[in-house]
């Protein structure tokens, strides 16, 4: 990957308009597709959602196929749409070797992390929980770690990422309070989801960046 160019306007430093990185254009798509054939959100709920009493039963495949169920076409276009935008930037920098299987993962594991933060918090709640939304706000949370452009991932503590987390974190509390509207008529926006995937995310940007190899100029000014 070539590092960002001290002249901002230059041609290196040019991104096309509509180059849109192949693995965030799949997730998308596939969620859209996965939801126009999802039939009843009741029953595709109850089949794949997620609960937290899952975990004391010992089935654990909800912690996946959450993630591919809907409530509404807003709930699925704006996950959608927030996987491209902040995908985006996560996939162009793990785009080396075996790095865009990282990107899967870490799709997956924030996915769970929002999950499995769910269950903390509604600790024997029966109410199954759907949708990717804390796969994306991993994204979101590994892209505020990109902000300063390709080739630099910006230190956990950077003053830079701590203003964007708060900022996020802000909006996951008005969009918790929010109520159901993303989520549809009778459900109500998982929060908690959304906070553990993101604090999933811009930790573990990090160390998948070491696991893959990849090398950073450091961050100047």
């Amino acid at each position: 990957m070539q590092d960002t160019p001290a002249d901002p306007m230059s041609p290196r430093a040019k991104e096309p308009m509509f180059n849109l990185p192949f693995l965030p254009m799949l997730a998308a798509v596939g969620l859209v597709a996965l939801y126009a054939v999802q039939g009843d959100v009741n029953e595709a709920a109850n089949i794949l959602g997620f609960r937290p009493t899952d975990l004391g039963q010992g089935h654990y495949t909800g912690l996946i196929t959450h993630m591919i169920v809907h409530g509404s076409w807003m709930h699925v276009l704006m996950n959608s749409v927030g996987i491209i935008a902040f995908g985006a930037p996560v996939a162009r920098d793990l785009s080396r070797g075996v790095a865009p299987l990282a990107w899967i993962a870490l799709f997956i594991v924030c996915g769970i992390a929002g999950a499995l933060g769910y269950a903390a918090v509604n600790m024997g709640s029966a109410i199954p929980m759907i949708g990717a939304s804390g796969a994306l706000f991993g994204l979101i949370g590994a892209s505020l770690r990109l902000m300063a452009g390709p080739g630099i991932l910006i230190p956990l503590f950077h003053p830079m990422v701590i203003r964007s987390a708060v900022a996020w974190l802000a909006v996951t509390v008005l969009v918790g309070l929010a109520g159901g509207f993303l989520a549809g008529d009778s459900a109500r926006v998982a929060w908690e989801a959304h906070l553990f995937g993101f604090l999933a995310g811009i930790v573990l940007i990090g160390p998948i960046h070491a696991l893959c190899g990849l090398k950073h100029p450091p961050l100047r000014g």
